[in-house]
């Protein structure tokens, strides 16, 4: 397996996406044959063309050994080309102030994608330990309504559960060792009885993953009102999550605020205390469900946004995460563009925050006009072979679009539009490039009113573990003051998406 100059032993007829998904391969449709984005080459033994193949690659491309690992099957001796995609996964490392507490506890942010976990010392607030990785739910799908499409198909929400419970568990046991680094073959609280003292895990992220992990019917979240069934407050024994961790702490997923507005959001307002300001912020969370608050210490407003998974880098034709061989920067120097390429190394694709500065150069170039066509061009080369299309240009249109639409409807149920700071919460907003951001009209707010604000999620989850003992109290002010705004039900936020999809 190239580059990685791996060699994996596995059962005649494995599935190629079971196998090559924590290599770095992406399954952007959930392995439904419907993209592109698990393309490997075989550059050694016998993968036949399967129908995907033929219906989503060219030619050209299966003549080259390209294939696309969704439907395939390990049923001989191959050689194969992956790449290596090491991706940076935001973790959190800001100060904060709190009431010590005795004991450890552990800070999930469970995104769709990535997942981060801390381990936390509760005297002291020092972060022990980290651990990141994917979202093993994300060979099932990409985004959020293609994770809920598998949900409801048979036992898919079984799945789903079963493996982001286990893959937390294991994140959190290798908090724990890499802390304490047992004997091999010896449990963690059998050589290091002093980890019998981890407290708590608090858990935050979207209403899907919410639902996913505690066990909740995801069928209210993908029919019409879209409101979840159970969004308040989940708790657990770890021992019940067939979990065996020292202590048996127990494990709270923090409530939503409403529809697909997640904890990862109240979080959020937490960490950037929207809650307790005199005058209005705006919190935006940029991913494939886009989730935005806007609020003073009065009123919070709250509502979300399906952007689609376009700032993550899918559904685009060389799209890919922020990872090594990933464009993440673009300039426009004279009629040259000058491109940053992750891990300093070939480029392989482009991610989300490449994508919105090509585009932003583009429009700078006249290579693009206002509604978003190509002018007398069928792509832009960035740095070759990473080109992007008319349909890549579509993708990031839609995304933006909802985005903008979603903070102008917001703003407009605020009742003014003036002297608001801007959040950008997660890893796309604490990358992207504000210019570029507000060159193709996805802010359109001051440069020195916006600022990046990191994983606030994360951040907000760690608050949350010193103030356990007064949850409710905590929590439910802040919930008390959120008015939750569905933009399904808004009369003005189809014409709101039409017209804020246009480049300025």
């Amino acid at each position: 397996m190239l580059p990685l100059g791996r060699i994996l032993q596995v059962e005649r007829g494995a599935a190629l996406q079971d196998i090559l998904f924590p290599h770095g391969v992406e399954f952007p449709c959930g392995g439904r044959g419907r993209c592109k984005g698990c393309k490997i080459k075989v550059l050694a033994g016998v993968l036949p063309v399967t129908a995907s193949d033929n219906s989503q690659l060219s030619a050209d491309d299966l003549a080259q050994g390209w294939r696309l690992a969704c439907w395939a099957k390990a049923d001989s001796d191959l050689k194969i080309d992956l790449g290596q995609w090491e991706s940076a996964i935001l973790s959190d490392d800001s100060h904060f102030s709190f009431e010590a507490r005795e004991g450890l506890g552990v800070a999930v942010d469970l995104g769709t994608t990535t997942i981060v976990a801390q381990l936390l010392d509760l005297q002291t607030g020092q972060v022990l330990a980290v651990s990141t990785a994917l979202n093993e739910q994300a060979r099932h799908g990409a985004d959020i309504m293609s994770r809920v499409e598998f949900a409801l198909s048979n036992q898919g929400q079984q799945i789903l559960e079963r493996l982001i419970r286990h893959q937390i568990a294991e994140l959190i046991r290798e908090l724990l060792t890499s802390t304490s680094q047992p004997a091999r073959g010896a449990s963690i609280s059998a050589n290091f009885p002093g980890l019998s003292t981890l407290e708590s895990v608090v858990l935050v992220g979207n209403t899907v993953m919410h639902h996913l992990f505690s066990g909740i019917s995801i069928e209210p979240l993908a029919q019409f009102p879209f409101e979840p069934e159970s969004p308040g407050l989940q708790t657990f024994a770890s021992a019940a999550l067939g979990w065996h961790l020292p202590g048996n702490p127990k494990v709270y997923f923090l409530p939503c605020p409403g529809g697909f507005v997640g904890s990862d959001i109240l979080a959020g307002i937490l960490a950037t205390q929207l809650h307790q300001r005199d005058s209005p912020a705006m919190l935006i969370d940029l991913g494939t469900n886009g989730e935005i608050v806007l609020g003073n210490r009065e009123r919070l407003l709250c509502t979300a946004t399906a952007a689609g998974p376009a700032f993550e880098g899918a559904r685009i034709s060389m799209g890919m995460r922020a990872a090594t061989g990933a464009i993440a920067r673009v300039q426009a120097a004279g009629d040259q563009l000058h491109c940053q390429v992750l891990g300093n190394t070939k480029p392989r694709g482009i991610c989300g925050s490449g994508l919105v500065d090509a585009v932003a150069a583009g429009l700078e170039m006249g290579w693009l006009l206002p509604n978003g066509r190509l002018k007398d061009h069928e792509s832009i080369t960035l740095a070759p072979p990473v080109t992007i299309n008319q349909s890549d240009i579509r993708e990031l249109q839609l995304a933006k679009g909802a985005i903008a639409a979603g903070v102008r409807l917001l703003l407009k149920a605020w009742g003014s539009a003036e002297n608001i700071q801007v959040f950008l919460a997660g890893a796309f907003g604490n990358y992207i490039n504000q210019s570029s951001a507000q060159r193709i009209g996805l802010l359109r707010f001051p440069r020195e009113s916006v600022r990046s604000a990191g994983n606030t999620a994360l951040l907000g989850a760690k608050l949350a573990l010193f103030n356990l003992p007064r949850v409710d109290a905590t929590y439910h002010p802040v919930l008390q003051k959120v008015k939750h705004l569905p933009l399904n039900e808004d009369p003005g936020f189809q014409d709101a998406y039409i017209e804020e999809m246009a480049f300025q």
